[in-house]
């Protein structure tokens, strides 16, 4: 046995395993099940003491501040600062040092740069007050706030509004965003301008695919935003375009090359218009109903359109702005014989097209002293690691190879990131 000589009590070596797995469930699984103690002075001092404690080092951290503090307090609090490290990869860091947080929220809420955009084209639109339905911790409702909006944020979830009302409170917007504990269903949303609806998309068992199984479910957003003068409705990005309302314009955004969400907007004079659009910028590619282009053999250059563009069906209008076509009918690859840089596909220059051969892909590497490999695929069942394993990659060189299908035939293209030509 220890003996904690301020506490004059034992201690057992066991404590030490209790607390650790204390720290990581309030931190990856469980919510704090009271934030009012992280909200006392006390509580908020704590906060301040933890703050960037890095994992390696919280146990220590724990064991002393267990000395003057009850132990729950201290496992909340390092729970809360390992939840605002993971947060500053949505948030600033300066708001997410300020915000309180739950490991749902933080795996669930919008990256801050998204709903900053989304809050300015509601700007735009002239909306000047928002019901935000199933608001989570409040990061689209912060930034409908900042962005100088009155905001109803409503959960019925009470530790989850809870954290909202304590999120307000912390970045200052009290005077913008009222929080509410209530089922949305049951909210009069009349006196705004528009009304914004985040439905759940995950249960216990994972994500949700099936928009009818969204809490509350599409249908129910859906004729909400169609009583509002103006709404956004945010779903997933893999929705099914024939599961988008005629009178809705759909919107697909990535933020840094990844695919963030969907955004079913009403109220915005396009109904039916599909865009994707692209942040930082904001660039947005809107759809003009082209057909699909034609399948034609590789040139020179290959085009890898933004994960948004895929998702809106505008590989059309990215291969008409590049000159170009698929290299297979049913791959979002696009190839062509010169040079375009587009914001909305990244170029390739392709030096080699082989048919899929592992022994001929290695032996290529092995000439061109390729120790930097990068896997891409695209219609190919084999995974980017396996591939490395088996070609075991060395030298001083870097290449990238895609692993898809050419005209339905399984093929290897192998070059590296375009170059704009040189200027005389």
């Amino acid at each position: 046995m220890v003996l904690d000589l301020r506490r004059h009590r034992p201690r057992s070596l066991g404590d030490n395993a209790a607390l650790r797995r204390t720290i990581h469930r309030l931190a990856h699984n469980e919510p704090v099940n009271d934030l009012a103690p992280l909200l006392t002075p006390e509580g908020r001092a704590l906060l301040e003491e933890v703050r960037g404690t890095a994992p390696a080092d919280e146990l220590a951290v724990a064991t002393r501040l267990r000395r003057d503090h009850p132990a729950d307090l201290v496992s909340a609090a390092l729970g809360q600062a390992r939840l605002r490290q993971r947060a500053a990869a949505k948030f600033a860091a300066a708001d997410a040092e300020r915000m309180f947080f739950t490991p749902n929220g933080v795996e669930q809420s919008t990256r801050a740069s998204v709903a900053a955009y989304r809050a300015r084209r509601l700007t735009d639109l002239g909306v000047t007050s928002v019901a935000d339905l199933c608001c989570g911790i409040g990061g689209d409702a912060i930034a409908l706030a900042r962005a100088g909006i009155r905001v109803l944020a409503v959960d019925r979830d009470p530790l989850t509004a809870a954290v909202a009302r304590a999120n307000a409170e912390a970045l200052g917007l009290t005077d913008l965003m009222e929080v509410r504990e209530a089922d949305v269903t049951e909210v009069d949303t009349a006196g705004y301008d528009a009304v914004f609806v985040d439905p759940a998309r995950r249960s216990g068992r994972g994500r949700i695919f099936d928009p009818e199984a969204y809490s509350p479910p599409l249908s129910w957003a859906v004729a909400a935003a169609r009583r509002a003068p103006h709404a956004a409705l945010k779903i997933a990005p893999g929705i099914p375009h024939e599961a988008v309302p005629p009178e809705a314009e759909a919107e697909w955004i990535s933020d840094g090359g990844d695919v963030k969400e969907a955004v079913l907007w009403f109220g915005t004079g396009a109904p039916g218009a599909v865009r994707a659009t692209l942040l930082p910028g904001p660039r947005t590619l809107l759809g003009r109903g082209l057909p699909d282009p034609e399948v034609r053999p590789v040139g020179r250059y290959l085009y890898e359109p933004d994960g948004a563009v895929i998702r809106a069906h505008l590989v059309a209008e990215v291969a008409e702005e590049v000159a170009g076509g698929l290299i297979d009918a049913t791959i979002a690859y696009v190839t062509a014989d010169e040079l375009h840089p587009t914001p909305y596909a990244t170029p390739y220059e392709i030096t080699d097209q082989l048919p899929f051969n592992l022994k001929k892909l290695k032996a290529l590497l092995r000439e061109r002293e390729v120790g930097t490999l990068t896997v891409k695929k695209r219609g190919s069942a084999v995974e980017p690691e396996e591939l490395r394993r088996k070609v075991k990659p060395q030298g001083p060189n870097a290449a990238t190879v895609f692993l898809t299908r050419v005209a339905g035939a399984p093929t290897m293209l192998v070059g590296g990131p375009a170059r704009p030509p040189e200027g005389p």
